[in-house]
Protein backbone atom coordinates (compact mmCIF):
# COMPACT_ATOMS: atom_id res chain seq x y z
CA UNK A 1 0.00 0.00 0.00
CA UNK A 2 2.93 2.68 0.83
CA UNK A 3 4.51 1.85 -2.15
CA UNK A 4 1.50 3.22 -4.48
CA UNK A 5 1.70 6.70 -5.67
CA UNK A 6 -1.13 8.86 -4.24
CA UNK A 7 -3.88 9.58 -7.51
CA UNK A 8 -6.43 12.00 -7.26
CA UNK A 9 -9.98 9.85 -6.80
CA UNK A 10 -11.60 12.71 -8.97
CA UNK A 11 -9.47 11.50 -11.99
CA UNK A 12 -10.30 7.89 -11.45
CA UNK A 13 -13.56 8.04 -10.71
CA UNK A 14 -15.54 10.93 -11.85
CA UNK A 15 -17.96 9.20 -14.31
CA UNK A 16 -21.49 10.33 -14.18
CA UNK A 17 -24.27 8.10 -15.02
CA UNK A 18 -26.36 8.47 -18.38
CA UNK A 19 -29.11 9.49 -16.15
CA UNK A 20 -27.52 11.29 -13.45
CA UNK A 21 -29.52 14.71 -14.31
CA UNK A 22 -32.71 12.60 -13.03
CA UNK A 23 -30.84 11.29 -9.92
CA UNK A 24 -29.71 14.90 -9.14
CA UNK A 25 -33.37 16.51 -9.31
CA UNK A 26 -34.35 13.33 -6.91
CA UNK A 27 -32.00 14.42 -4.38
CA UNK A 28 -32.23 17.51 -4.59
CA UNK A 29 -36.46 16.88 -4.07
CA UNK A 30 -35.47 14.31 -0.88
CA UNK A 31 -33.74 17.00 0.79
CA UNK A 32 -36.28 19.93 0.09
CA UNK A 33 -38.91 17.35 1.15
CA UNK A 34 -36.79 16.67 4.14
CA UNK A 35 -36.55 20.27 5.31
CA UNK A 36 -40.21 21.18 4.30
CA UNK A 37 -41.76 17.70 5.92
CA UNK A 38 -39.42 16.18 8.33
CA UNK A 39 -38.43 19.40 10.44
CA UNK A 40 -36.48 18.74 12.95
CA UNK A 41 -34.06 17.11 10.63
CA UNK A 42 -30.57 16.72 10.52
CA UNK A 43 -27.21 15.40 8.23
CA UNK A 44 -25.25 12.82 10.06
CA UNK A 45 -21.42 13.68 8.18
CA UNK A 46 -18.85 11.31 8.43
CA UNK A 47 -17.26 13.72 6.31
CA UNK A 48 -16.49 11.01 3.51
CA UNK A 49 -17.12 11.62 -0.35
CA UNK A 50 -21.14 11.29 0.01
CA UNK A 51 -21.38 13.39 3.06
CA UNK A 52 -19.53 16.44 1.48
CA UNK A 53 -22.15 16.54 -1.11
CA UNK A 54 -24.83 16.16 0.57
CA UNK A 55 -23.96 18.84 2.95
CA UNK A 56 -22.90 21.10 -0.31
CA UNK A 57 -26.89 20.43 -1.72
CA UNK A 58 -27.58 21.57 1.73
CA UNK A 59 -26.04 24.80 1.62
CA UNK A 60 -26.49 25.48 -2.06
CA UNK A 61 -30.55 24.85 -1.90
CA UNK A 62 -30.49 27.00 1.36
CA UNK A 63 -32.43 24.42 3.67
CA UNK A 64 -32.68 24.78 7.38
CA UNK A 65 -30.71 21.39 8.30
CA UNK A 66 -28.07 21.39 10.75
CA UNK A 67 -25.28 19.30 10.26
CA UNK A 68 -23.69 16.68 12.99
CA UNK A 69 -20.18 14.27 12.91
CA UNK A 70 -19.34 11.98 15.07
CA UNK A 71 -15.73 12.80 16.09
CA UNK A 72 -14.63 9.83 18.06
CA UNK A 73 -10.93 10.70 19.18
CA UNK A 74 -9.93 8.65 16.78
CA UNK A 75 -10.29 10.10 13.41
CA UNK A 76 -7.55 10.74 10.93
CA UNK A 77 -5.95 14.06 10.63
CA UNK A 78 -6.99 14.51 7.37
CA UNK A 79 -10.57 13.89 8.64
CA UNK A 80 -9.78 16.62 11.36
CA UNK A 81 -8.54 19.39 9.03
CA UNK A 82 -11.61 18.73 6.73
CA UNK A 83 -13.95 18.95 9.71
CA UNK A 84 -12.40 22.46 10.42
CA UNK A 85 -12.54 23.55 7.00
CA UNK A 86 -17.00 22.59 6.75
CA UNK A 87 -17.39 24.64 9.85
CA UNK A 88 -15.70 27.51 8.78
CA UNK A 89 -16.95 27.63 5.77
CA UNK A 90 -20.61 25.87 5.93
CA UNK A 91 -23.73 27.81 5.54
CA UNK A 92 -25.73 24.87 7.77
CA UNK A 93 -24.59 24.69 11.39
CA UNK A 94 -22.21 22.26 11.99
CA UNK A 95 -22.30 20.27 15.05
CA UNK A 96 -19.65 17.81 16.61
CA UNK A 97 -20.48 15.36 19.05
CA UNK A 98 -17.70 13.23 20.96
CA UNK A 99 -17.63 10.42 23.05
CA UNK A 100 -18.11 10.67 26.92
CA UNK A 101 -14.33 11.02 28.16
CA UNK A 102 -15.00 9.28 31.04
CA UNK A 103 -15.92 6.12 29.23
CA UNK A 104 -13.59 5.97 27.07
CA UNK A 105 -11.03 6.26 29.78
CA UNK A 106 -12.82 3.18 31.23
CA UNK A 107 -12.35 0.79 28.21
CA UNK A 108 -9.01 1.84 27.45
CA UNK A 109 -8.26 1.01 30.95
CA UNK A 110 -9.94 -2.02 31.07
CA UNK A 111 -9.39 -3.49 27.70
CA UNK A 112 -5.82 -1.10 26.37
CA UNK A 113 -6.15 0.11 22.53
CA UNK A 114 -5.62 -3.05 21.07
CA UNK A 115 -8.42 -5.10 21.93
CA UNK A 116 -10.52 -4.00 18.60
CA UNK A 117 -8.18 -6.31 17.19
CA UNK A 118 -8.57 -9.32 19.34
CA UNK A 119 -12.25 -9.93 19.47
CA UNK A 120 -15.21 -8.79 17.03
CA UNK A 121 -17.14 -7.88 20.15
CA UNK A 122 -14.44 -5.53 22.11
CA UNK A 123 -14.36 -3.53 18.59
CA UNK A 124 -17.82 -3.23 18.69
CA UNK A 125 -18.07 -2.33 22.28
CA UNK A 126 -15.65 0.28 21.15
CA UNK A 127 -18.08 1.43 17.98
CA UNK A 128 -20.38 1.54 21.18
CA UNK A 129 -18.77 4.02 23.37
CA UNK A 130 -17.37 6.17 20.47
CA UNK A 131 -20.12 6.13 18.02
CA UNK A 132 -22.89 4.65 19.00
CA UNK A 133 -23.50 6.82 22.13
CA UNK A 134 -22.65 10.18 20.46
CA UNK A 135 -24.79 9.41 17.86
CA UNK A 136 -28.07 8.79 20.66
CA UNK A 137 -27.23 12.34 21.31
CA UNK A 138 -27.39 14.17 18.36
CA UNK A 139 -30.30 12.54 17.52
CA UNK A 140 -32.63 13.46 20.10
CA UNK A 141 -35.33 14.62 19.63
CA UNK A 142 -34.86 14.72 15.98
CA UNK A 143 -37.65 13.68 13.40
CA UNK A 144 -35.63 12.53 10.70
CA UNK A 145 -32.06 12.18 9.82
CA UNK A 146 -30.01 12.12 6.36
CA UNK A 147 -27.53 10.02 5.38
CA UNK A 148 -24.83 8.87 2.47
CA UNK A 149 -25.86 5.27 2.14
CA UNK A 150 -25.83 4.16 -1.45
CA UNK A 151 -27.42 1.02 -3.39
CA UNK A 152 -23.88 0.35 -4.59
CA UNK A 153 -22.10 0.64 -1.50
CA UNK A 154 -22.50 -2.98 -0.20
CA UNK A 155 -24.58 -6.07 -0.55
CA UNK A 156 -25.68 -5.01 2.95
CA UNK A 157 -26.87 -1.72 1.71
CA UNK A 158 -28.38 -3.01 -1.42
CA UNK A 159 -32.30 -2.52 -0.60
CA UNK A 160 -31.24 0.93 1.02
CA UNK A 161 -34.39 2.82 0.01
CA UNK A 162 -34.32 6.97 -0.31
CA UNK A 163 -37.04 7.52 2.49
CA UNK A 164 -36.56 4.46 4.67
CA UNK A 165 -39.21 4.30 7.56
CA UNK A 166 -38.21 0.57 8.82
CA UNK A 167 -36.63 2.50 12.33
CA UNK A 168 -39.80 4.79 13.02
CA UNK A 169 -41.70 1.78 14.99
CA UNK A 170 -38.60 1.52 17.00
CA UNK A 171 -37.29 5.06 17.42
CA UNK A 172 -39.94 7.27 15.71
CA UNK A 173 -37.19 8.58 12.98
CA UNK A 174 -37.16 8.08 9.37
CA UNK A 175 -33.95 8.07 7.90
CA UNK A 176 -33.53 9.78 4.38
CA UNK A 177 -30.98 8.46 2.21
CA UNK A 178 -30.82 10.94 -0.94
CA UNK A 179 -27.86 9.10 -2.99
CA UNK A 180 -29.38 5.94 -2.66
CA UNK A 181 -29.54 5.81 -6.17
CA UNK A 182 -26.22 7.43 -7.22
CA UNK A 183 -23.11 5.82 -8.67
CA UNK A 184 -19.54 6.34 -7.30
CA UNK A 185 -18.99 7.69 -10.58
CA UNK A 186 -21.49 10.20 -9.89
CA UNK A 187 -20.40 11.01 -6.70
CA UNK A 188 -17.61 11.88 -8.00
CA UNK A 189 -18.49 13.67 -10.86
CA UNK A 190 -20.72 15.71 -8.62
CA UNK A 191 -17.73 16.81 -6.71
CA UNK A 192 -15.15 17.51 -9.49
CA UNK A 193 -18.50 19.83 -11.66
CA UNK A 194 -19.42 21.87 -8.25
CA UNK A 195 -15.43 21.55 -6.85
CA UNK A 196 -16.28 20.18 -3.01
CA UNK A 197 -14.00 19.77 -1.24
CA UNK A 198 -13.29 16.35 0.22
CA UNK A 199 -10.90 14.14 2.39
CA UNK A 200 -7.65 13.92 0.58
CA UNK A 201 -7.39 10.25 1.90
CA UNK A 202 -10.14 9.49 -1.02
CA UNK A 203 -6.53 10.21 -3.30
CA UNK A 204 -5.10 7.22 -1.27
CA UNK A 205 -7.18 4.66 -2.00
CA UNK A 206 -9.50 5.18 0.80
CA UNK A 207 -13.38 5.03 -0.18
CA UNK A 208 -14.92 4.44 2.92
CA UNK A 209 -12.57 6.65 5.63
CA UNK A 210 -13.59 5.79 9.60
CA UNK A 211 -11.47 5.51 12.59
CA UNK A 212 -7.72 5.68 11.98
CA UNK A 213 -7.31 2.16 13.66
CA UNK A 214 -10.15 0.94 11.85
CA UNK A 215 -9.54 1.93 8.20
CA UNK A 216 -6.74 1.15 5.38
CA UNK A 217 -6.44 2.09 1.55
CA UNK A 218 -7.71 -0.94 -0.82
CA UNK A 219 -6.05 -2.49 -3.74
CA UNK A 220 -7.49 -2.47 -7.10
CA UNK A 221 -10.22 -5.03 -7.18
CA UNK A 222 -10.92 -5.20 -3.46
CA UNK A 223 -14.53 -4.98 -2.59
CA UNK A 224 -15.62 -1.11 -1.67
CA UNK A 225 -15.60 -1.49 2.25
CA UNK A 226 -12.99 -3.81 2.49
CA UNK A 227 -10.63 -1.39 4.10
CA UNK A 228 -12.59 -1.42 7.48
CA UNK A 229 -12.12 -3.68 9.83
CA UNK A 230 -10.20 -5.96 7.55
CA UNK A 231 -8.69 -8.21 10.14
CA UNK A 232 -12.34 -9.52 11.15
CA UNK A 233 -12.21 -11.82 8.45
CA UNK A 234 -9.27 -14.27 10.77
CA UNK A 235 -12.04 -13.68 13.21
CA UNK A 236 -14.94 -15.28 11.87
CA UNK A 237 -16.47 -12.24 10.54
CA UNK A 238 -18.69 -11.88 8.03
CA UNK A 239 -19.43 -10.26 4.80
CA UNK A 240 -21.10 -7.00 6.05
CA UNK A 241 -18.75 -3.87 7.30
CA UNK A 242 -21.27 -2.06 9.51
CA UNK A 243 -19.98 -0.14 13.40
CA UNK A 244 -24.23 -0.19 14.22
CA UNK A 245 -24.74 2.89 13.16
CA UNK A 246 -27.02 1.82 10.15
CA UNK A 247 -27.75 -1.42 11.49
CA UNK A 248 -31.88 -2.23 11.18
CA UNK A 249 -33.69 -2.82 14.81
CA UNK A 250 -34.88 -6.32 13.33
CA UNK A 251 -30.90 -7.45 12.39
CA UNK A 252 -29.38 -5.63 15.30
Amino acid sequence: MNTRQRSRAIDLHARASDDFADKLAQTRAVLQRAAQDFPPVTQASSLGAEDVVITHLINTLGLDIPVFVLDTGALHHQTIALLERTQAHSRATVQVYRPQAAQVIEFVRNHGHDSIYQTMAQRKACCGVRKLEPLSRALQGQRAWITGLRREQSAARAEVELIDNSEFASTGRTKLNPLAHWSWGDVWHYIREQQVDYNPLHDEFYPSIGCAPCTRAISLGEDFRAGRWWWEADLGGGAAKECGLHIKPEAA
